[in-house]
């Protein structure tokens, strides 16, 4: 197993492997279009801050990456990608997609929190971190995680976040023993369903101290 940075011929194949990556998990397909859902999770980070990109390598293959974002107050917001990714792949005109949408309309007006990004300047850094299923459990994420936490400790990043969901136990587990503990409520995530039910984030952070 090879963990380096992302290199310009990794592009074509880096997004093939997220729209494959987290196989099985609830995230897998959040509403049914890989290309939009890159578009919002994956391809800004590739553009906009490829230093905090690592891959996993193995038998010459892609296998898993970590996709971080040191300063998210400068990156653009979720909701910003979202909307530019309903424009530019006119996702209301597509079934599936249109479905996870009016889902989330009627999520939306049900009580309680709902799930958003954290605005927490003790821990301006984020990240996401995908592997196929053959390379879970075998340190790939270990050591994909050991290459942040250096990028952090380089750019002098005071903390860190990330958000999972509570309905995936193994993920969570994994973050605990990375040094990441839980922070704030576990609110409802419109629009998104596991095995048919309701799902909820869950937000954790790392204070490298």
């Amino acid at each position: 197993m090879e963990i380096r940075g992302v290199v310009p011929g990794d592009r074509a194949e880096l997004l093939a492997l997220s729209s494959r990556a987290g196989a099985g998990s609830p995230t897998e397909s959040i509403w049914g279009h890989p290309e939009s859902e890159a578009a919002v999770y994956f391809t800004p980070y590739l553009e906009l801050e490829p230093e905090s990109l690592f891959v996993a390598v193995a038998g010459g293959q892609l296998v898993g990456y970590l996709a971080g974002c040191v300063d998210t107050a400068a990156f653009p917001s979720e909701e910003e990608r979202m909307r530019a990714a309903i424009s530019d792949h006119r996702l209301f005109t597509k079934r599936r997609p249109l479905m996870f949408f009016a889902r989330a309309a009627v999520d939306a007006v049900r009580p309680g929190p709902k799930a958003g990004e954290l605005e927490d300047p003790r821990y301006p850094a984020h990240l996401h971190i995908n592997l196929v299923p053959a390379a879970r459990g075998t340190g790939a994420a270990d050591a994909l995680m050991a290459h942040w936490f250096a990028r952090l400790a380089e750019v002098g990043a005071p903390g860190c976040f990330l958000q999972t969901l509570v309905e995936n136990p193994r993920a969570g587990a994994f973050f605990e023993r990375a040094g990441f503990t839980d922070h704030g409520p576990t609110p409802l995530v419109p629009g998104l369903r596991y095995r048919g039910a309701r799902v909820h984030q869950r937000t954790m952070v790392r204070d490298p101290r």
